[in-house]
């Protein structure tokens, strides 16, 4: 073994140990694309066939991997609380058919997704309100103490939507430790807005008709 091949390829050891230490997937991934270069460069000194060319596949991998992450990082730092939610988010949801009566959910039920509703009406049974195409409900559920639903949802008319499990946010969150902070916010953003709504609403009910 050369010098040279034996210097590159502890480097490359040493970074490959360092990125599974790494608490984020954006250092990981970076941390492991330099960690591959050196591996190439092992495998071109040492004419190491199988370092050579497994590490050669490993490097666009993990560029891929990091763009896709920064990409994500990029969108939240940019989300406002009323940015529609397929600018950032969309790509990572799981699209699915649902029939007109099915109930997606009921009250007190365990909360488990988030839902994105693409097109057809949802009803929120208890208010006897329906939600349009763009609407985002189940959020709230999954950030509450008990992981409860606390209303009954179900399919006014057929539906295309897009869910989200509790699993797939924590893979998100795992990824840039961030995107938390950006989904409480759209989420307070949208509690304010349902809190004023509550204000207001007793003002419109007792507002008494123009005169002219």
């Amino acid at each position: 073994m050369t010098t040279a091949g034996y210097i590159t390829g502890f480097i490359g050891a040493g970074l490959t140990l360092a990125s599974y230490m790494m608490k984020s997937m954006m250092p990981l991934r970076l941390v492991a694309l330099v960690a591959s270069v050196f591996f190439v460069a092992y495998g071109w000194l040492e004419a190491a066939l199988p370092s050579l060319v497994l590490y050669s596949i490993m490097i666009p991998i993990n560029l891929k991997k990091a763009w896709e992450i920064r990409k994500l990082v990029r969108a939240m730092e940019t989300a406002k609380s009323d940015a529609p939610i397929a600018e950032w988010l969309l790509p990572h949801m799981t699209r699915r058919q649902a029939k007109a009566g099915q109930t997606l959910w009921k009250k007190g039920d365990v909360a488990t997704e988030m839902i994105y509703l693409e097109s057809g009406t949802l009803r929120l049974v208890e208010h006897e309100e329906p939600l349009a195409p763009g609407s985002l409900i189940g959020e709230i559920g999954l950030f509450s103490p008990d992981n409860r639903r606390t209303l009954t949802v179900d399919c006014a008319t057929d539906c295309t939507m897009y869910s989200l499990t509790k699993e797939g946010m924590a893979q998100l969150y795992f990824q840039n430790p961030k995107l938390g902070y950006h989904i409480m916010r759209l989420i307070v953003a949208r509690l304010t807005r349902d809190a004023e709504k509550a204000r207001q609403s007793p003002r419109l009910e007792h507002k008494q008709p123009d005169s002219g």
